[in-house]
Order: structure tokens, then sequence, then C-alpha cells
């Protein structure tokens, strides 16, 4: 009886938790429970974000900043900062993404990845498999458009803006 003097907001949980006892003998609990059946539509509102829900992409687009440090996996020879320097100057470039700079102009002046600089930082369309894992975590868990906050890899300290 207590169901009934709870407000009307909750009732469609009230609904869902009666019509889920199945250990219940009394028959006003069901009754409650089949009476408001149009109510239970807003249940179909969960497949309405069902987006959300759906299994993630097997490859997505990114563009990248990388901001190598001497010693660090295929760094340049003219690279000579410390990695330190390095981290810090991606955390400044980062800054300044979050700030409203241009993302694709940042990487004409900061990316020390000489292979995508000419693509303005794209490193195209790719798997889970193809990147160093913390790469692939961190672009995968942006939204189309969002930019990362600094990754570190074997390669250096990466700035990723997720493009599809």
């Amino acid at each position: 009886m207590a169901f009934r003097v709870v407000s009307v907001a909750c009732v469609p949980l009230v609904i869902l938790l009666a019509g889920c006892d199945s250990s219940s003998s009394s028959s006003a609990p069901v009754a409650e429970a089949a009476a408001p059946t149009p109510v239970a539509t807003p249940s179909a509102t969960p497949t309405a974000t069902a987006p959300a829900d759906e299994p993630p992409p097997t490859a997505i687009a990114a563009q990248h900043i990388l901001v190598a440090y001497k010693g660090a996996k295929g760094a340049p020879k003219s690279i000579t900062r410390s990695k330190v320097e390095a981290r810090k100057r991606a955390e400044d470039v980062l800054a300044r993404v979050r700030g409203g700079d241009d993302f694709t102009q940042l990487v004409k002046t900061y990316t020390d990845d000489a292979g995508s600089a000419d693509r303005l930082g794209s490193v195209g369309k790719f798997t889970r498999e193809k990147m160093d894992k913390s790469f692939s975590d961190a672009a995968f868990a942006l939204k189309v458009d969002e930019v990362s906050a600094v990754v570190e890899t074997p390669f250096g300290f990466h700035l990723i803006k997720r493009n599809q």
C-alpha cells in the first residue's frame, strides 16, 4: 500500500520494481504495474539514445602533434630537448588548443613528426592495433573533434584530435 503514497514522478520506477518482484503474492502491485502500461513507454527512450550503447568503432581517423625529446624512439637527430622540456612544450600547446587556437595551425608550428607534418598532422584512419597502445587508447576514447590530454608514447608526447 505504500506504493500509492509515492509521487507521480517516481511511479515508473515503482512500477518496474513491483513488476520485477515475482515473489509477491499480492495482486495489488501487479494491478498497479499493469494499469500504467502506456507510462512504461519512457523505457523506450533509452533506445533513442542507443548510439551511445553501440559498440566502439573498429577504425577512426585522427591528427596529432608529436613533441619528441632526445632519445625518444624515432626522434630526429636535430631534437635536443629533454623529456621534461618536451612534456612542458606539449602542455603549452594543449593550453593553446584549449584556449581556442586552431589545432591544424598548431601542427604546422609544433609537431616533430615529419611523416605527418605534410598531412597537417593526419595519421589517417587506423585500427587500435596499428598504433601504440597509449595512443590508441586515448584516440579511441575521444569524441569526434575532441582533443586529448597529453599522451606519452615511446615516440614522445602527443596531442590527438579525433576527426572521424
